[in-house]
């Protein structure tokens, strides 16, 4: 690195812990004394998405049409800054850009600052607004350190200040990971925040509210704002501000258990006859609008899944498990070339592992493979995920599954590790043929964190299909345990540069460390 770490927590202990600060969003206080009148303002926060060895997007959102301006430098000084000229921010963004650099050197602090400007006279600039990121290093020797989780602001917990809001992203922030993979569950769209909720004890936990927030989410403005609900908390613009992000999403940013086809509205928050699939584009306008992700900048169909590629020790393969998945549904047939991926992904995720030559290659799926998760609608015992609790051969989505294990073992694909949440509590499962009933597989881990801030839920029941061992889990016996009584969590995911081995660790909000285990490099199976 260019910079020294103690450099780097000056950084955030003055110049952007200051700017987080300052730049309050109104909603939660007056406007900054330092605010220029008529100038852009970026109270939001900045965030960086996708970052490479050699490139990465920057995000900002003004509160008025603005032209987007980036410095980037190797210094905190900014002494020779690059300037790159960003896009038009304007309302049919919803007054959001993100900015494309490329050409970074390899393993180094980048300091960037975006500075909004007025576009009919581009010398009214507002203040700016600065943040970090390390580019992913060429060199296998120095090492990766990410962290994941998901589900954010979940059955009517919100941030709550006198708690810390969200705090589990400040000790998530003093790990200084390389970035941040985000699970899905970014916003619950069809979750309503209240000022108070009761708690067990008798006492209130007390949410900030807004009005976007007031009700389920429908038209593309509501979407808007359950992402900007999220930007009012300091901790998450803060750690924005140092940590680049790598998102996926999941049903809430739409709707519960959601799947492409499905038509609701009697007996719900919605109008009758809604169609998801009209609410999925409204949210994924707004998903691509608030956050900063390479497929969606770069394609016009908005595709979420992708490969991060992160140096010769890592490729991370996002999945989405949601947008090409066939209806929810007992899951029990005999055939099923849709499943939970569609044929098209699983035929991209088996291609790209074949061309993978990285040490490990984390496969970030936005649900569990063994955890049964139901669906129950109307009696008929329907499930969401890829298990339905039948221990026999694969059925349903479970053949979609056994057909990428399958690949991955003729392939002799090494070091394929398993990431995900949406389940509201923490596991580690070991999956072994030895256990299973179909077993033309190599042994793998799956890991299960969160939620970052969300109700906490006891732990689904187990499928013996693929032979899961849960090797620890940590969840409440309650249902929808708050935020305020724990049950928050993270994982850290910790590649070593000289072994190659690639420590997992599971957190609690306050980083406590609950489990470690430590994968061994170049094998097919662990």
């Amino acid at each position: 690195m260019s910079l020294s770490l103690p450099g780097r927590r000056s950084v955030l202990r003055g110049s952007l812990a200051a700017s987080a600060a300052l730049t309050l969003p109104t909603a939660l206080g007056s406007a900054p004394a330092f605010a220029l009148s008529g100038r852009p303002r970026a109270d939001w926060g900045v965030q960086a998405g996708d970052v490479t060895a050699d490139s990465g997007l920057v995000w900002v959102r003004s509160d008025r049409p603005a032209r987007m301006i980036v410095e980037t430098s190797a210094t905190e000084s900014f002494r020779g800054a690059r300037t790159w000229r960003g896009p038009l921010l304007g309302a049919d963004s919803d007054f959001t850009g993100t900015t494309r650099l490329h050409g970074l050197p390899s393993g180094e602090q980048i300091h960037y600052r975006v500075r909004l400007a007025d576009p009919d006279d581009p010398r009214r600039t507002g203040e700016p607004v600065t943040g970090t990121f390390r580019t992913a290093s060429a060199r296998r020797r120095q090492g990766v350190k990410f962290l994941w989780s998901g589900d954010l602001a979940g059955q009517g917990w919100g941030i709550n200040e006198s708690i810390g809001g969200y705090r589990i992203f400040d000790a998530m922030a003093k790990l200084d990971p390389d970035f941040f993979l985000c699970s899905g569950d970014n916003i619950y769209a069809d979750g309503v925040i209240t000022a108070t909720q009761a708690l067990p004890d008798g006492s209130l936990y007390r949410n900030v509210t807004s009005e976007a927030k007031s009700h389920v989410a429908v038209t593309l403005d509501d979407f808007r704002g359950n992402f900007r609900y999220n930007l009012l908390d300091e901790a998450l613009r803060r750690f924005n501000a140092q940590v680049p992000n790598v998102i996926q999403w999941d049903d809430h940013e739409v709707r519960n258990n959601w799947y492409p086809g499905e038509v609701i509205g009697t007996g719900t928050a919605y109008p009758a006859g809604t169609r998801l699939d009209d609410m999925a584009v409204r949210s994924r306008q707004a998903f691509s609008e608030y956050f900063p992700i390479s497929t969606i900048s770069g394609r016009p169909d908005g595709r979420i899944y992708r490969v991060h590629h992160h140096g010769p020790l890592l490729d991370v393969f996002v999945l989405d498990m949601r947008t090409y998945r066939n209806a929810n549904s007992p899951d029990d047939q005999t055939t099923d070339p849709q499943g939970i991926l569609g044929a098209e992904q699983l035929a991209w995720l088996k291609r790209e592992l074949s061309r993978s030559r990285a040490v490990w290659k984390v496969i970030a799926a936005d649900m569990p493979i063994g955890l049964v998760v139901p669906d129950p609608v109307e009696g008929k015992a329907n499930f969401e995920a890829v298990a339905q609790g039948d221990p026999g051969a694969p059925l349903g989505r479970e053949l979609q599954i056994a057909e990428l294990l399958r690949y991955i073992k003729h392939r002799r694909i090494t070091g394929t590790v398993w990431l995900t949440a949406d389940v509201h509590h923490t596991s580690a499962k070991h999956y072994d043929p030895s256990r299973a009933a179909f077993k033309d597989f190599a042994p793998f881990w799956e890991f299960v964190s969160g939620p970052l801030n969300a109700g906490a839920f006891p732990a689904n029941a187990l499928d013996g299909t693929f032979g899961p061992d849960r090797v620890f889990v940590k969840a409440p016996t309650a249902s929808n345990v708050s935020p305020a009584e724990g049950y928050q969590f993270f994982g850290e995911v910790d590649i070593d540069g000289d072994s190659g081995e690639l420590t997992v660790r599971l957190r609690e909000y306050d980083g406590t460390v609950l489990f470690t285990r430590t994968l061994q490099p170049g094998r097919v199976g662990q």
